[in-house]
């Protein structure tokens, strides 16, 4: 079995809600991918990490680029491990209560223009079919893959600290939970 590494990104400069739709990491977050890096390279030759997969937004690609280089690979990024979409009518300022609301329920109750259970299958799917992989993505994305694979319909089925590593395993067509990363109080609600 393959194991994959859902990893949330590093401490970002700002906060979502905030001015800057894409931040980077602060100097807290470098450090924190530079710690995850460590902590994927220091696995079982048989278990590390080959490939490196972010999310399409900066802080994660941010937090993969140390992971990458040390591995001697490209980042490879992908749009499925992004962030949970926002409804296409929805404003900006607008976000901030939707995702409040939506963190409160289920998959099936979010309000908005897609199918949200749908996308945490998409995800799931994605991961099933990659091998030993570190995957950089977001709270909210990591929570679907995890409440998918617990069989929970709560969208936030654990609350991931920044670069906290969730361990999955595939054989490449089915996905299994091995186990959850750190947990620690957020400011997401």
């Amino acid at each position: 079995m393959a194991r994959l590494y859902l990893i949330r990104h590093g401490r970002p400069s700002s906060t979502w809600g905030g001015h800057d739709d894409d931040p980077g990491l602060d100097d807290v977050g470098r450090g924190q991918a530079e710690a995850a890096r460590d902590w994927l390279l220091s696995r079982p030759t048989d278990a590390r990490p080959r490939l490196v997969v972010s999310s399409p937004l900066r802080r994660c690609r941010e937090t993969a680029v140390p992971t990458a280089e040390a591995l001697g690979v490209a980042v490879e990024v992908d749009p499925v491990v992004g962030e949970i979409p926002t409804p296409a009518a929805l404003s900006a300022e607008a976000r901030p209560g939707w995702l409040r609301s939506a963190f409160q329920g289920t998959w099936q109750a979010i309000e908005g223009d897609m199918d949200y259970d749908a996308w945490r299958g998409d995800i799931v799917t994605s991961l099933a079919a990659r091998g030993n992989t570190a995957v950089f993505s977001h709270y909210v994305a990591i929570n679907a893959a995890v409440s998918r694979l617990m069989g929970v319909d709560q969208v936030l089925a654990f609350r991931p600290d920044h670069c906290s590593i969730t361990v999955l395993e595939t054989d490449g067509t089915t996905v299994r939970l091995v186990e959850t990363g750190a947990e620690a109080a957020t400011n997401v609600l």
